[in-house]
């Protein structure tokens, strides 16, 4: 029987619980703040499961610099690991902290200013874990929901693990540009749908934005040059033993140029690559809309 592992890192109070839960429900047998050092001989050990995830994290900070070495053995004998990181902006750890009065795993006592102690701790574990952080899949959960964070988890482990995966998320800057892109392009000069009254209510996953924006010229050769630099780089990087390669596109609000823009690139390079999209904004607005709904649909009639 085949194993299946998913090791879960990222800095503290980025939402590991959270992923570790939707690891749980996806049937995985989970395992928290394991020493690093012990990971060989866990994976060693008939589970009832074959599927297992792991998070492991700076509280284990005397054994991290063991676990590159624990990751190479496990490749050897043909295990590889889904690695997925969890980060997020240091505003929003601080403000998370501070929300629940928890102690950095990291900070110290000897520094009086408390927000100076979090801040330090902080950075001195995005030190700490860069290396691993470079290896996995990153997640930027700064502005996730618990519902969001667990679907992009599950869609991580659903994609089978021995080539480079492509994630193609699109964005808005008016909220904040994502740290869990490795290459970001900017859509916001081209021709924008929400100027157009009977466009600006449906997204780029409607036809008829869809349909608008293919007709413009610039975007479809916004959308050629996006293609030949990644056609041209990304052989490159599968070379290079990437497993996963994210890709931003960003326009002001995330819901027309972007997501449309998504939707194209996936569909050129998912016929060569393992494919993801995400909507960043979309993913949020069509939960708060099915939420919305249910609270102010009118209630059944009595019989």
């Amino acid at each position: 029987m085949s194993l299946e592992i998913v090791l879960i890192s990222g800095m503290s109070g980025s939402g590991k619980s959270v992923a570790l839960h939707a690891l749980e429900d996806a049937g995985y047998y989970c395992v928290d703040n394991l020493p690093p050092e012990l990971l060989q001989s866990f994976v060693e050990l008939k589970h009832h499961s074959n599927k297992v995830a792991v998070a492991i994290d700076a509280r284990s900070a005397q054994g991290l610099p063991q676990l590159p070495a624990q990751l190479e053995r496990l490749q050897q004998q043909g295990l590889v690991p889904h690695l997925i990181f969890l980060d997020a902006s240091t505003s929003t750890l601080v403000r998370r902290f501070s929300e629940t009065r928890r102690k950095h795993p990291l900070s110290q006592d000897r520094i009086a200013d408390e927000h100076l102690a979090l801040e330090q701790g902080i950075e001195k574990e995005r030190e700490l874990l860069a290396e691993l952080r470079d290896k996995s899949m990153v997640l930027d959960t700064s502005d996730l929901k618990s519902a969001q964070l667990q679907s992009y988890v599950k869609q991580v482990i659903a994609v089978p693990m021995g080539q480079m995966t492509l994630v193609f998320q699109s964005f808005g800057f008016k909220h904040g540009l994502p740290t869990d892109s490795d290459y970001v392009f900017d859509v916001r000069m081209l021709p924008n749908p929400h100027y157009e009254q009977e466009l600006r209510p449906l997204t780029g996953l409607d036809k008829p934005v869809a349909d608008y924006l293919h007709g413009q010229q610039q975007v479809r050769q916004m959308q050629q040059d996006i293609e030949c630099f990644l056609d041209r780089w990304l052989p490159l990087l599968a070379q290079d033993h990437r497993s996963y390669v994210t890709v931003g596109i960003g326009c002001t609000g995330g819901q027309h140029r972007s997501v449309f823009m998504v939707e194209a690139l996936a569909r050129h390079f998912e016929k060569r690559w393992p494919t993801l999209r995400r909507h960043r904004c979309l993913d949020f607005r069509g939960k708060f809309l099915d939420l919305a709904a249910q609270y102010l649909s009118p209630a059944p009639a009595e019989k």
